[in-house]
């Protein structure tokens, strides 16, 4: 069997339509009507995962027998996993692990299986497996997310997303050629394609969309104007569609020559799972394919509507290879709480604001470092936003201090950013000021698809 053969596009489309179709079904759809295609696409995917070595054992484990699931209401008997489950599957069944589920295929009927990894950021790169029919459905989802953003087959993108074993660049690609139409120029990371070569290739080829980590995409609008090009102008980038820090939106914007600044989020395993749409009131989740749940960090129970939690996902499309019901992500955001303006029945979120497992408790206080450089950019002229943290044990107590890049130096700046930092995150932090471009080699801003804000020496 092959791709194409492994594919009902006429059924992928009427299930998840893109395009202006999505607003057009959705739009004035009850809760209870969205929540019984959820239910439907639910038990199709739990019954592929009863086949699945990887499954058989967690929830075996937990006491959890077939019939015990009857829908989505019985979800919370299901044990979440996460990144560390899937990963002592791959060293105890190399070199995919248990949780692809080819064994339920015949030979004749065995889907192609698309492969690609996670970068490695918080460590060995994990496997990240797909059908074809669950690959396509991931990047209709992203390609949706970019026609709700106002993106269309008239635009020229740039892309800064890397490639290599990494999904991230390969993934958008096919999202924009399959379910866009737009040019695209594939740059990816500073290390696939000089900054300086980037820039050039957006002027010569009239780029009009960013998309990518807003990181480099903000770095990039540095370079172009060290090349004499004032972004906006000389290249017409109207719209960026990337990851974004906390409260960075705007800077981003200022720095594209006013361009509009969109959100959007998802993980290699799952693909797009929510993103900001022209009403800007949060990020619709795309809960038609993806069921989300957000858990006590501790307690792994349920937040209150509007707390802060661990962003708990299940696929509701992945029913032909690697079925992901409960992934805990690690990544940390809160529910928007009201009516969605465009009047469809899917629920908001806010964006990503950080890794619990990156997580610094400083007394008594949990402490992201991710939003730091966004939050000090957002107040303070000099700061560009590199940034990266640092945390060590000073007479048995826990002490942070982020190393922050600015045009200018001195004890004010600094003692002005500790001030602030204490009165928004209600704990002190200590500010060093250094150069722009000074923090790159602990970062990797230009090597990494995602640089590093943190550096743990507690353990050294």
């Amino acid at each position: 069997m092959d791709y194409f053969q492994a594919l009902d596009l006429k059924q992928i489309r009427a299930q998840f339509p893109a395009g202006p179709q999505f607003l057009a079904t959705y739009r004035g759809m009850s809760r209870d009507e969205l929540r019984s295609r959820q239910d439907a696409r639910f038990a199709e995917v739990v019954a592929f995962a009863w086949k699945v070595p990887f499954y058989q054992r967690l929830w075996g484990a937990a006491g959890i027998e077939p019939g015990d699931i009857g829908g989505l209401d019985d979800i919370a008997k299901l044990p979440t996993y996460s990144k560390s489950e899937l990963m002592e599957s791959v060293e105890a069944h190399p070199p995919i692990g248990d949780f692809a589920g080819l064994e339920a295929y015949d030979d004749d009927e065995r889907p192609p299986l698309i492969f690609q990894t996670t970068s490695g950021t918080t460590g060995k790169p994990q496997p990240l497996l797909y059908g074809p029919k669950s690959r396509e459905i991931q990047s209709l989802l992203l390609g949706r997310l970019y026609h709700l953003q106002g993106i269309t087959n008239r635009d020229v993108i740039h892309s800064v997303y890397g490639h290599g074993m990494v999904n991230g660049g390969h993934y958008v690609r096919e999202a924009v050629n399959h379910w866009v139409g737009a040019q695209m120029l594939t740059a990816g990371t500073g290390v696939e394609t000089r900054s300086a070569n980037q820039v050039s290739l957006m002027h010569a080829f009239k780029a009009t969309v960013i998309v990518g980590f807003g990181d480099y995409i903000k770095k990039l609008s540095q370079v172009a104007r060290e090349q004499g090009l004032e972004p906006g102008r000389d290249i017409p980038v109207r719209i960026i569609s990337g990851h974004l820090g906390a409260e960075s939106a705007q800077s981003m914007s200022e720095a594209w020559g006013g361009a509009q600044v969109f959100d959007w989020y998802g993980v290699g395993d799952t693909g797009a799972i929510a993103g900001q749409g022209p009403d800007r009131s949060g990020m619709h989740i795309m809960e038609d394919a993806q069921y989300v749940e957000l858990i006590d960090v501790d307690s792994h129970a349920p937040v209150a509507a509007g707390e802060m939690g661990d962003l708990v996902c299940t696929c509701l499309f992945k029913d032909d290879i690697f079925p992901i019901i409960r992934f805990n992500t690690h990544d940390v955001t809160r529910e928007v709480v009201c009516d969605n303006p465009l009047d469809i029945p899917m629920r908001r979120m806010e964006g990503f604001l950080g890794r619990s497992d990156n997580m610094v408790k400083l007394r008594g206080i949990n402490i992201y470092p991710q939003g730091i450089g966004a939050l000090l950019a957002a107040h303070f002229e000099p700061a560009n936003g590199e940034f990266y943290c640092t945390v060590e044990s000073r007479d048995g107590r826990d002490e942070m201090i982020a190393t922050v890049e600015a045009g200018e130096h001195g004890a004010d700046l600094a003692g002005e950013m500790e001030s602030l930092l204490r009165t928004r995150l209600g704990v002190a932090i200590a500010v060093e000021l250094c150069g722009p471009g000074e923090t790159a080699k602990i970062t990797g801003i230009e090597t990494r698809q995602k640089p590093i804000r943190l550096i743990d020496k507690r353990d050294a």
